[in-house]
């Protein structure tokens, strides 16, 4: 009985809020500029996410803290087949966490390291249904500005999706986030870029290349996908194709049933490895051996921390962090995508046609974050 006991399910108070200790710590699967993400399991629910989380101080100390409440208050109000959704948001004395969908099918740029060939049939399905969430950002007045392998992940069955991620950068508007389409495209299905730009490639350079430089297309390719990368690769962004209804009117695209790629009810040409974790097992190995603060290690060292604190009295690491601490603690938005729902359908409101929650998201993102995010849209460039 006792062991039959111990597999039950917590119960957990659905007027608790969520936190650290409703999830299961499954495995690394990636980091990046803004903190690390791992693979959890919701004790209760037994549901798998991705969580992605943050050092305080860290964040503090390089300045991006507002970058990082900047992506909470955006994704709070988007809800997409194409995106990867945001679930639950918490904190505690020294990360903040996001919840979000998981898909582990690894992203892009994994597979093209892996040398794996993507036929133009499935980069084409890539196309419709990044255009789909282009589209869902851009009447949510949201450019993405960072579309590339990287950032496009694929789940068990390949449908594609991606992360919204917003970073500085000054002066362009929607077309580039096509212009980023194309150039992913175009990547996908030879395998490198349409101009060898990187990151630190002078920008006198970069504007040379775009003058005097021409895409090659692979005479290989069906003359409609050609036709397709060049509209997208247009350099004047008022030329380019540069809106859903654009690209459904491209003739390559006419025999598309666009409501079953929304339903991801197409068969994708690329289906990842179901027998293997698709991403660097490096993280993993990082996290176990060279990381200071472990993440399964967690729960004992803030009840050790909290003792030593509560003994000194409490007195400050340091007034300024302190200070910092307090309010990144006070400001930090919590949020949970379940109690969302139950409220909404309590309420009497239903999920509209896109999958977004809610009839005033628009207008909150349109009054919080657009003027931001459209001061910080980025210049006419290739994803690098």
């Amino acid at each position: 009985m006792g062991g039959n006991h111990s597999h039950r399910p917590p119960v957990f108070d659905e007027n608790e809020e969520v936190n650290f200790d409703h999830f299961q710590i499954l495995r690394a699967i990636g980091k990046g500029s803004f903190g690390k993400v791992c693979i959890v399991q919701k004790r209760d629910t037994k549901k798998m996410y991705a969580m992605k989380y943050m050092n305080k101080q860290q964040c503090i100390e390089r300045g991006e803290v507002h970058n990082v409440f900047r992506e909470l208050q955006i994704m709070q109000g988007l809800e997409h087949p194409f995106l990867v959704n945001l679930w639950y948001s918490f904190q505690d004395e020294e990360d903040m966490f996001m919840v979000v969908d998981l898909l582990l099918g690894g992203d892009l740029r994994y597979h093209l390291q892996q040398s794996v060939h993507f036929s133009e049939s499935a980069v084409k399905l890539y196309i419709c249904e990044l255009a789909l969430a282009l589209e869902y950002l851009q009447n949510y007045r949201i450019i993405h500005r960072d579309i590339k392998p990287d950032n496009i992940l694929l789940d068990e069955h390949a449908p594609e999706v991606f992360q919204v991620y917003l970073d500085g950068g000054p002066g362009y508007s929607y077309p580039v986030d096509w212009w980023s389409l194309g150039v992913t495209a175009y990547e996908l299905l030879r395998g490198w870029r349409p101009f060898d730009i990187h990151s630190a490639t002078p920008i006198d350079e970069v504007l040379h290349m775009f003058k005097v430089e021409r895409v090659h297309y692979s005479s290989t390719w069906c003359k409609g996908m050609v036709a397709l990368l060049k509209k997208l690769l247009t350099k004047d962004p008022e030329s380019r194709l540069s809106s859903l209804r654009d690209l459904q009117n491209s003739p390559y695209l006419a025999d598309v049933n666009w409501d079953a790629v929304l339903e991801k009810a197409l068969m994708p040409g690329f289906v990842p490895n179901k027998g293997r974790l698709n991403c660097d097992p490096t993280f993993e190995l990082e996290e176990m051996i060279l990381e200071s603060r472990p993440l399964h290690k967690k729960k004992k060292r803030l009840a050790k921390q909290r003792s030593k604190d509560s003994a000194k009295d409490n007195c400050p690491l340091n007034g300024h962090l302190q200070q910092c601490l307090e309010t990144v603690r006070k400001e930090f938005i919590i949020f949970n995508r379940e109690t969302l729902r139950r409220q909404q359908g309590q309420d009497g409101q239903l999920l509209d046609t896109e999958g977004c929650l809610g009839s005033q998201a628009p207008g909150k993102l349109q009054d919080r974050c657009n003027n931001h995010i459209l001061a910080h849209a980025c210049p006419r460039s290739c994803s690098s």
